[in-house]
């Protein structure tokens, strides 16, 4: 087999990160989340449904929002909330349509995946640090009715945004060979 040198988005797709942390104060601007948007919302989807809406927090919002999100926590854990939603410069929460059929349910959540991982990469490539949240409130009924979710929507997660100095280490990955199979009639 011939050993080529990978491909401008195999080594994007592999050197991207999850940003959880270590974020400048440098704001992340509503123009580049639409543009990224723009191109993320190109991941297949069944049928074309584009089973996705968003809801955008920049940083000069993110402090009330912040409050906002640390009303719906325990006292007891209202300052480490506080400083957990306080690291990111900007938030995009990813809504998605509760269909009331599993099949459907499962082929939007892929959709809404596969258009995070695009979204995710197109903003590793312009510098951008994204991480992909599905905290336990994602689930709150009382932030979907503030966020304006109707009864038939629910949070496919948060994306905390932000610029970021340096690079998270990387993680091995399992070689895939490991985890393959051909099937025997």
């Amino acid at each position: 087999m011939e050993n080529k040198k990978p491909t401008e988005l195999a080594r994007i797709i592999r050197e991207r990160r999850s940003v959880k942390k270590g974020y400048t104060d440098q704001s992340v601007p509503k123009e580049l989340v639409l543009e990224l948007l723009n191109d993320a919302v190109y991941a297949p989807n069944h049928g074309l449904r584009e089973p996705w809406r968003f809801i955008f927090v920049p940083a000069e919002l993110k402090e009330s929002f912040v409050e906002e999100m640390v009303q719906h926590y325990p006292e007891d854990m209202a300052e480490n909330r506080r400083n957990y939603f306080s690291e990111p410069t900007a938030f995009l929460i990813v809504i998605m349509p509760e269909e009331e059929r599993q099949k459907q349910r499962d082929e939007d959540y892929g959709a809404v995946g596969s258009m995070i991982q695009n979204f995710q990469l197109l903003a590793w490539e312009r510098g951008l640090g994204v991480v992909w949240k599905t905290n336990v409130h994602i689930y709150d009924k009382r932030l979907h009715e503030r966020l304006g979710l109707t009864d038939h929507e629910r949070i496919a997660g948060y994306l905390h945004l932000g610029y970021f100095d340096e690079v998270p280490e990387g993680k091995p990955r399992i070689p895939v060979e490991e985890k393959f199979t051909i099937f025997q009639p």
